[in-house]
């Protein structure tokens, strides 16, 4: 869709002055204060947004055990972390540095190693830039697919702030669904997070209820035989972290011996399933903020 011209020649620059002039700004703060005070600012704003109301409701359906008082707790928490993962982007490279323990190091080694394409995955928990920027620095970078924003100026800097995962970013939709299809092709590795809503993807349990899936992960994965790389990202305390890597998967073992949308919908059933494992290990570090479940 095309940008009016004040948007164009006024609200951009704006908007990308601000955000640059954010981003230095946290870039010479310390990483602990820079993640501090976004955690802060998070757990303040966030449950005065109208998506914290969402949020409450998706976890009653994930964890209805959970008290109103434990409930308050985990989204606050959750605001927490959404806060310091915004405020540490200009801190990426120091926390992969020093700030991150690996654990299956040497599976993030035989996918770069093995001569196939792969596919690395992960979801929306702790710091979810922590994956593909440790396999970046790791030697394999990732083709990443993300939600571009509208202005290309802001886009600038989330590509300079993920500089370490590799230049390759792809936008969601069908331009960027044609590049992860040559990225492929010529034995690239992806980079994919696929805990959120798909309006057009395909039914699969997740927490016990129904949710729209995207099928992505299943149809590239199987199409090329790619075997796939589970990481789960874990903020320990305050700006670090662990980060537990999985052995490689090989695609066919999810399907269940089905074929078609039967064995489509068993793939993305057992990956829901390793994503719910780790929501269940840490709920507050989880983006509940998105209507994940349908309304009713």
């Amino acid at each position: 869709m095309s940008r009016s011209p004040l948007r164009r020649h006024l609200r951009d620059p704006l908007e990308a002055g601000l955000a640059w002039g954010l981003y230095g700004f946290l870039r010479v703060l310390p990483l602990d204060l820079a993640s501090g005070i976004g955690g802060c600012l998070g757990r303040l704003i966030g449950p005065l947004l109208s998506v914290h109301r969402v949020a409450d409701g998706n976890l009653q359906r994930a964890f209805p055990e959970f008290s109103s008082t434990e409930r308050r707790k985990t989204l606050a928490a959750a605001w927490d972390n959404i806060g310091r993962t915004l405020f540490e982007y200009p801190h990426l490279a120091q926390i992969i540095a020093e700030r991150v323990e690996i654990i299956g190091a040497e599976h993030i080694a035989e996918m770069r190693d093995d001569g196939r394409a792969g596919i690395a995955f992960s979801g929306h928990l702790a710091n979810w830039e922590i994956l593909p920027a440790a396999a970046g620095v790791a030697g394999m970078p990732l083709t990443n697919v993300y939600r571009a924003p509208n202005n290309p100026k802001v886009d600038t800097i989330i590509r300079y702030a993920r500089r370490l995962a590799g230049p390759n970013l792809v936008p969601k939709g069908a331009p960027g669904a044609r590049l992860l299809l040559k990225a492929l092709k010529q034995g690239a590795h992806l980079g994919l997070l696929v805990d959120q809503k798909m309006n057009d993807g395909i039914a699969v349990p997740f927490f016990g209820e129904v949710a729209m899936t995207a099928s992505a992960l299943a149809d590239l994965a199987v199409r090329f035989n790619a075997p796939l790389l589970a990481a789960q990202p874990i903020r320990l305390q305050g700006a670090r972290f662990r980060l537990i890597v999985s052995p490689l998967i090989e695609p066919e073992t999810l399907r269940g011996g089905l074929s078609g949308g039967e064995g489509q919908v068993a793939f993305m059933a057992a990956i829901n399933r390793i994503l719910e494992g780790w929501i269940r290990e840490n709920p507050s570090q989880w983006l509940w903020f998105h209507r994940r479940w349908p309304k009713s």
